[in-house]
């Protein structure tokens, strides 16, 4: 049997449980990622007696609680200690039947019988480091040998928050507006506070020119986000940057590239030779949001909200 809990009703200890113990886990369904990302705005489908658990985060529109993953909260989902078939389309079709689903993520190790579509992420799993290098591509390994002048006037420093944020918001892409990107600043922010994100910053001549976030876990090292400085892309800082996160945490940490949809982005995420491991999603536009709203509505489960 499948029951929701409001995120008071949950017992932390057994979600906890469940999920450290799941054959699926993902530190992006513990309670402290999902608390910072979502602003505590999430609550749990639970199999039994948390036999298996499966977070939903939430927004408030218009004082409608509408499903969506938070900013940087790539894969949630089913965890149980042997992933099935049956509970997953068990919770699949409860989320469906009971909630306004705008966007939600599977993990890659859930499974289905329905059609679902799906979105590619790339991992690399632990390795000795000179096998997980040898599977780069020849264009990878080329732009990773800086040339002398290059390595003469160039140096990576792990910094803090303060130390990146001005870097980061001139060079951020992808948010949607000034405010969404001070909720990804808030986010790393809290995140770097809690000692869970590193900033690896490339310098050239005393100048930062990239910088990568990463996400620290205890078997999963997630690249949340690169940014660059695009006047010296040609000088491949990321690529170096990520090198070396790989170089000092891939033999005890898969290495989690967090994305890969744009074609540009895949591209070069592909270079580093990680395996594609797609995860399935459910997204509604704004007119079938309403008519599931209809629906729920008729069916007298929308006051369950």
């Amino acid at each position: 049997m499948i029951r929701r809990l409001k995120y008071h009703e949950i017992d932390f200890k057994k979600y906890s449980d469940c999920l450290e113990n799941s054959q699926q886990r993902k530190y992006s369904a513990t309670k402290d990622f999902l608390d910072i990302t979502s602003g505590k705005q999430w609550e749990a489908l639970v199999y039994n007696d948390y036999e298996a658990v499966m977070p939903v985060p939430f927004v408030i529109k218009y004082g409608v609680k509408i499903v969506h993953n938070p900013r940087l909260c790539q894969q949630l989902g089913v965890f149980s200690s042997k992933d099935d078939i049956k509970i997953n389309e068990d919770f699949l079709n409860y989320l469906k039947e009971n909630y306004l689903v705008r966007i939600y993520t599977f993990n890659d190790a859930n499974h289905f019988n329905s059609t679902i579509e799906s979105k590619n992420n790339f991992l690399i799993f632990p390795d000795v480091y000179e096998k997980v290098y040898a599977k780069y591509s020849p264009k990878r390994k080329r732009k990773l040998r800086l040339d002398e002048e290059v390595l003469q006037y160039s140096e990576i420093k792990e910094i803090t928050y303060d130390e990146a944020k001005n870097f980061i918001k001139t060079n951020f892409i992808g948010a949607k507006s000034e405010s969404d990107k001070l909720s990804f600043m808030k986010i790393f922010e809290l995140f770097f506070a809690m000692n869970f994100l590193k900033f690896s910053a490339f310098y050239y001549k005393s100048k930062i020119i990239n910088i990568i976030v990463t996400f620290c876990d205890k078997d999963a090292i997630a690249l949340l986000g690169t940014f660059n400085d695009k006047e010296y892309v040609k000088l491949s800082g990321a690529s170096v940057l990520i090198d070396k996160a790989i170089k000092e945490n891939i033999e005890t940490h898969i290495f989690d590239f967090e994305g890969g949809s744009l074609p540009n982005i895949e591209e070069f995420f592909r270079g580093f030779r990680p395996e594609l491991k797609p995860y399935s999603i459910i997204e509604s536009s704004k007119k079938e949001l309403f008519k599931t709203l209809f629906k729920l509505i008729f069916n007298g489960k929308f006051f369950k909200n």
